[in-house]
């Protein structure tokens, strides 16, 4: 150090000490890749209160299995503090492959006092089977549309069975239950709703938007299952979604069938079409969740 000034030393000191700095917050980030497999939780922060988000109960998430058929299926129970019978939610995940455990959506349909079950169906998460996806795309090009249907009326049994699993837990009011779901969830929540299980409300956030465009076969068939379901439907989406026509041609139907039902458009949520899709249903419930939770307060009681 001979021959350097004081104050250049201390200069250099404090460089190095910002880049250790540096290096130390890049390699302590999280990474934003879905994981391998869904690992045990940690619960995120609770958001801050809202009329729709009541100051957060630190639940949990519960990993489940239960067979639907030959297959075994997981899926995820969130469950409200207390020894009651608590209303509960049948939660229909989209396409993702990795659904996980929908934390946001836990804490939030919990800390409202519901028992809330995400069921993997078949190819997702850790449940056995192929993966829809890869099973679409393997079929040619000319079929895809009929394929796409054909496969999601086949997940309707997994949506089925997870149900039969929720009717088992000692803490749900069986006369209770009401069906949800987002993009292929929503779609799902039609088809099980129209199997008429005994859901009391069907809550569809963006179903179809996605594919309703390029699939006429799916636009006939979810007609058709709101033609045959009886229970109150709540069609919601945000106006930025990828095709917001799904709500308004199915919302039209109801009203010419004189249904019970409700739809929105909300205003845009975030600045992409993802946002406006999945980042609207998993994140969005600051903005839908009084209407939503008002909804089933009146369908179910």
């Amino acid at each position: 150090m001979a021959g350097r000034s004081p104050t250049l030393v201390w200069l250099t000191c404090v460089a190095l000490l910002g880049l250790v700095t540096s290096t130390m917050a890049v390699l302590g980030q999280e990474t934003d890749q879905p994981p391998a497999e869904e690992p045990a939780v940690a619960t995120p922060e609770p958001a801050a209160p809202s009329p729709a988000r009541p100051p957060a109960l630190q639940a949990r998430e519960q990993l489940v299995q239960f067979p639907s058929g030959d297959l075994q299926l997981s899926g995820f129970v969130w469950k409200p503090e207390g020894d009651g019978r608590f209303p509960a939610i049948l939660y229909n995940h989209g396409s993702e492959k990795l659904p996980g455990w929908k934390p946001e959506l836990g804490q939030l349909f919990v800390g409202n006092g519901y028992v809330f079950l995400v069921p993997h169906r078949r190819g997702h998460g850790r449940s056995a089977g192929p993966y829809i996806q890869d099973q679409i795309t393997q079929a040619p090009p000319a079929d895809r549309n009929r394929r796409q249907v054909e496969l999601l009326e086949e997940h309707v049994a997994d949506q089925l069975a997870g149900l039969a699993f929720l009717r088992t837990l000692p803490y749900v009011d069986q006369s209770r239950i009401a069906v949800a779901g987002c993009s292929y969830g929503g779609t799902q929540t039609l088809l099980g709703a129209e199997a008429n299980p005994g859901y009391r409300a069907a809550v569809d956030f963006a179903g179809a938007a996605q594919s309703w465009a390029g699939n006429p076969l799916l636009q006939q068939r979810l007609i058709r299952s709101v033609q045959n379901i009886s229970i109150p439907i709540f069609l919601l989406q945000a106006e930025n979604d990828y095709n917001t026509q799904p709500s308004l041609v199915l919302a039209a139907e109801l009203v010419r069938l004189g249904r019970p039902h409700t739809m929105r458009i909300y205003p845009p949520f975030g600045t992409t079409r993802d946002d406006g899709h999945g980042g609207f249903c998993a994140r969005g419930g600051d903005v839908w969740g009084a209407d939503v939770f008002a909804f089933l307060r009146e369908a179910m009681g």
